[in-house]
């Protein structure tokens, strides 16, 4: 038990707090306008100007509530607090006030869990002030806690699903870094293998012919060089995670994007069409394009529906390889990307490594479109 109190104590704030955005400014306007009907339309107010000035100073904080969480709770519920012993009204009496939830709300959901616990002995007092001043009676206090607790518990929920999202996000990433490491390594063994096999045969063929030699070496360098780019990204991905050691593995090219080709025993069928010059693109970069296209044509014959006709599209040129992928299935903005939801995720993912980019939509009119750029050159 007083692990999982320590544990709540020291929760840091949820990374990337949204900032405010117009619906922020709506939110305030509607329930300024709120405020004001209530004013002139409501007869039963006993503390009308107090309750009114009071509710409406204090709205503002709506503003900050989620990148000053406590803040943004404690200057209202100090001053309610403050208001009621002072003068013995009620500032809260107006049915607008109980924007105050909201804020307990982004206190449980953005706060840290001291921010959240100041927030707690902030209410208890609050509380424990309205019935000194005689506007809570004790029957009502289990009521109001309830209340308060049901706001706190529901952005509680919400901060538990954010961060068990983050980490599956997470997880996903961890394992398209994994996976483009082991394909450089395919590429890093293959590269180091051929530099081998010309050695041997420039040792054999010195003596005898001196010039084959030289063209060995020339090979051996090409190679390595290679080899030193492809070892940099790999370092690079290897960098951002301790990995497993990799398992060897067939390392696909793009030439084998035309196996995608052809119509399966269910779901539409699939053209590929393959245009520029492929020769010295790295085979990091073939990789992932492939694996991306894969992607794409799996999640389309899973998820497009009526669709009739996938296409594949590859184009490179002097500096980029580009693909792009179509299906003609109904455009729904919510389709996923697999199963799961975080296919798109682990293409961005392998395409930013790489130094590319990687987006995934529907079609203005019909279908819906994966398209990736990636450097010809891979990551630099």
């Amino acid at each position: 038990m007083q692990g999982l109190l320590r544990s709540l104590w020291d929760e840091p704030r949820p990374p990337q707090a949204p900032p405010r955005v117009w619906r922020d400014w709506a939110l305030v306007g509607l329930l300024a306008l709120a405020i004001v009907l209530e004013a002139v339309f409501r007869t039963d107010l006993q503390y009308r100007p107090i309750s009114v000035t009071f509710t409406a100073l204090m709205l503002p904080a709506l503003l900050w509530r989620r990148t000053r969480p406590l803040p943004a709770l404690a200057v209202p519920v100090v001053a309610s607090a403050l208001v009621q012993l002072v003068t013995g009204a009620d500032p809260a009496e107006l049915g607008s006030a109980a924007y105050i939830l909201v804020l307990l709300y982004a206190l449980a959901r953005w706060g840290s869990g001291r921010e959240v616990a100041a927030g707690l002995v902030l209410i208890v007092v609050a509380v424990l002030a309205g019935v000194v001043a005689g506007h809570i009676v004790s029957g009502d206090v289990a009521g109001a806690f309830a209340v308060v607790f049901a706001g706190m518990a529901l952005g509680g929920t919400f901060r538990y699903r954010a961060r068990a999202r983050m980490r599956e996000l997470d997880q996903v990433k961890l394992l398209e870094r994994e996976q483009l490491a082991r394909d450089l390594h395919d590429t890093v063994a293959h590269h180091v293998s051929a530099m081998a096999i010309r050695a041997q045969a420039g040792i054999a063929t010195a003596t005898a012919d001196p010039g084959a030699a030289v063209d060995a070496l020339r090979v051996i360098e090409a190679e390595a060089s290679r080899t030193l780019a492809e070892m940099r990204t790999m370092v690079r991905v290897l960098r951002r995670d301790e990995l497993s050691a990799p398992e060897l593995a067939p390392n696909p090219h793009l030439t084998d994007l035309r196996q995608l080709a052809g119509r399966g025993r269910v779901g539409p069928a699939v053209d590929v069409r393959i245009d520029g010059d492929l020769d010295g693109v790295p085979a990091s970069v073939g990789a992932a394009i492939y694996r991306i296209a894969q992607e794409s044509v799996t999640n389309a014959r899973r998820h497009a529906r009526h669709a009739t006709r996938i296409e594949v599209r590859v184009a490179a040129d002097d500096t980029s390889v580009r693909l792009r992928v179509t299906d003609d299935g109904d455009s729904t903005a919510g389709r996923p990307m697999t199963s799961a939801g975080y296919g798109l995720v682990g293409m961005i993912e392998r395409a930013g490594l790489l130094g590319g980019t990687c987006e995934a939509g529907p079609n203005p009119g019909r279908g819906w479109t994966v398209t990736a750029v990636l450097p010809r050159t891979g990551a630099s």
